[in-house]
């Protein structure tokens, strides 16, 4: 039967690494996993109890397509609680996961071929999602010194859109409010529509992270429960558009998807309530990340930008070969931690990188690290 060319996307590397590790398991081997965004934290209790009682009590049928009144307004408040933005939760959209609204926002935004611009190195399903609606990824190679985030004045007036990551993945680096005020500013002058994804916000260490809703309404902001709440499998997320957008993304999402999972919407507001439960989520998160910053050096892995925020480092890897593909494979099959090869994240220059997530149990990471410096010490 016949295929088109926007299905001939690349894989997601990452998921190809977690079932080569998952069948290493099977076989019986122990596996240290950072290769995946995965908490090691299971959804809050209070989200789990409110939907095992909504469960006893309700059809959980369809709900409107822009999602559960009470959690858009309970949305809109967590934007003033946090960034002290007053926001209309009408413009809020709740989506099946931060993935759905990348979807819903590309097509919101752009014509059949127009070019949007990313950083590299960047999370990898936008290029990809965007191959597959007939737009153009355009690269935006990024410095470690300029750690890993695009310069204002890499918005070319050739692009239709940017879409920035604060804190980004793989590199957990942030943008501080005056580098993305001039992004925003740079987007403004050249009429490039901005998507500002913020799926790792609250998961930041020295400093709050800046939403682009502090800066400008002119921008499309695609947050997730899977990272900060821990809910990656209840596939639940939001999108904050302009006014005059909700309309448009409403009929879309209509069609698309009709609505978001009911259960995992009620799921989601009560996970708002659990402010202590998710604050000591980060508390093992901050002290994996300075076990990290501190351990990486004597496990072979020395350059790299000390993360702000998520729970991921990109880490500079060319000493120990040329071919981040077969190297994580390697260390895969010889020491018995899964990573992720650069590639995933940057295909031109991801050859000599990789990523490493510390988003497991700390007794997980201090091993795989320790794995990690035997194996580097040993070649």
């Amino acid at each position: 039967m016949r295929t088109s060319s926007r299905g001939q996307v690349d894989p997601f590397i990452v998921m190809d690494v977690m079932e080569r590790a998952r069948a290493a398991e099977a076989a019986g081997r122990h596996i240290v996993h950072m290769e995946v965004g995965q908490p090691a934290t299971p959804a809050p209790a209070g989200a789990r109890a409110a939907l095992a009682a909504a469960m006893a009590s309700e059809p959980l049928g369809y709900t409107v397509a822009l999602g559960l009144p009470d959690l858009r307004a309970r949305i809109a408040r967590h934007y003033r609680d946090w960034h002290g933005v007053d926001l209309d939760p009408a413009r809020v959209v709740v989506t099946a996961g931060a993935s759905a609204g990348f979807v819903l926002a590309f097509t919101a935004l752009f014509e059949a071929g127009q070019k949007v611009g990313l950083g590299l190195p960047g999370y990898p399903s936008y290029r990809h999602i965007l191959k597959a609606l007939s737009l153009e990824a355009a690269g935006i190679e990024t410095a470690m010194e300029d750690r890993f985030q695009p310069r204002p004045d890499q918005v070319g007036a050739d692009l239709d859109g940017l879409i920035l990551a604060s804190p980004s993945n793989p590199a957990g680096t942030m943008l501080d409010r005056a580098a993305l005020s001039s992004l925003v500013q740079a987007c403004r002058e050249r009429d490039v529509a901005l998507i500002s994804d913020e799926i790792y916000h609250g998961l930041h260490y020295d400093r709050p992270a800046v939403s682009a809703l502090e800066i400008t309404d002119d921008a499309y902001v695609i947050n997730s429960f899977s990272k900060y709440f821990s809910m990656t499998g209840w596939r639940v997320g939001w999108m904050v558009v302009p006014p005059d957008h909700v309309r448009i993304v409403e009929r879309l999402a209509q069609n698309m998807f009709i609505c978001p999972s009911h259960a995992s919407q009620v799921a989601a507001q009560a996970a708002f309530e659990c402010g202590p439960e998710l604050e000591a989520n980060l508390s093992l998160y901050r002290a994996n990340r300075q076990m990290m910053i501190e351990g990486l050096g004597a496990a072979g892995f020395p350059r790299f930008a000390p993360p702000d925020g998520a729970f991921y480092v990109y880490a500079d890897a060319s000493h120990l070969g040329a071919d981040s593909l077969d190297l994580s494979a390697r260390i895969l099959d010889e020491a018995g931690v899964a990573v992720t090869p650069g590639l995933d994240f940057d295909p031109a220059r991801g050859n000599t990188m990789l990523r490493l997530s510390y988003a497991g149990a700390g007794d997980e990471i201090a091993e795989g690290l320790d794995r990690l410096a035997r194996w580097a010490n040993g070649r």
